[in-house]
Parts: structure tokens; C-alpha cells; sequence
């Protein structure tokens, strides 16, 4: 009589500890589940805000371009002068890239994970 109450006893504990673990599962492909979903809102709105800001950029260079040349009488002219404007822009950057964009992304990402 006595081996009847111990075997429920650790069929109960059995039964918990399944349950616990499927818990546990549980919970941990909702967060699954959630950090994605998080992460792919993140790429679309990064996306979209991409795509929103390059369309401003491109109107806002060819108005740029547009009044230079029209300062100067000829707009071919305005898009020269901005192309050679962006040329030496990327000249800085491209000689200063390890300074002004390596260094302060790598900080940032080790910063992140630490």
C-alpha cells in the first residue's frame, strides 16, 4: 500500500515537469515568434523609409542642379557643377573612410553586443 502513494507521487512530479518544459517551449517560440516579427517591421520600415528619403534626395539634387544651371544660363551646366560637387564629396570619404565610417560602425556594433 504504501509503493501506491509514492509512484502517484512521481507520476505527479512527471506530469509537472512534462507541463513545465512545454511551458517553457512555449514561451520560448512566442519570443521567437516576437523578435522576428519585430525585426522584419524594422527592415520594412527601414525599406520604406529608404525608398521615401531616396526619392526626396533625387527630386532635391535635380532642383539643386536645375537652379545652379539656371544661375549660370545653361543647365547642363548645374548638373556638371553638382556632379563634380558629389565627386569630391566621395573623394573625402572614400581617403577618410577608416576615420569617418569604419571605426565609429565597428565601436557601435562591439558596443551593441557587449
Amino acid at each position: 500500500m504504501s509503493k501506491q502513494p509514492t509512484f502517484t507521487l512521481i507520476e505527479s512530479i512527471f506530469s509537472q515537469s512534462k507541463e513545465y518544459i512545454d511551458n517553457r517551449l512555449e514561451i520560448y517560440k512566442l519570443k521567437a515568434i516576437s523578435k522576428t516579427s519585430s525585426a522584419a517591421s524594422a527592415i520594412v520600415l527601414g525599406v520604406a523609409l529608404f525608398i521615401v528619403f531616396f526619392i526626396f534626395f533625387i527630386v532635391l539634387n535635380i532642383g539643386i542642379a536645375l537652379l545652379i544651371g539656371d544661375l549660370l544660363g545653361k543647365s547642363y551646366l548645374g548638373f556638371l557643377i553638382w556632379a563634380a560637387f558629389y565627386a569630391i564629396v566621395g573623394f573625402v570619404l572614400f581617403s577618410k573612410r577608416n576615420k569617418i565610417i569604419k571605426t565609429p560602425i565597428t565601436k557601435m556594433i562591439i558596443g551593441k553586443f557587449l
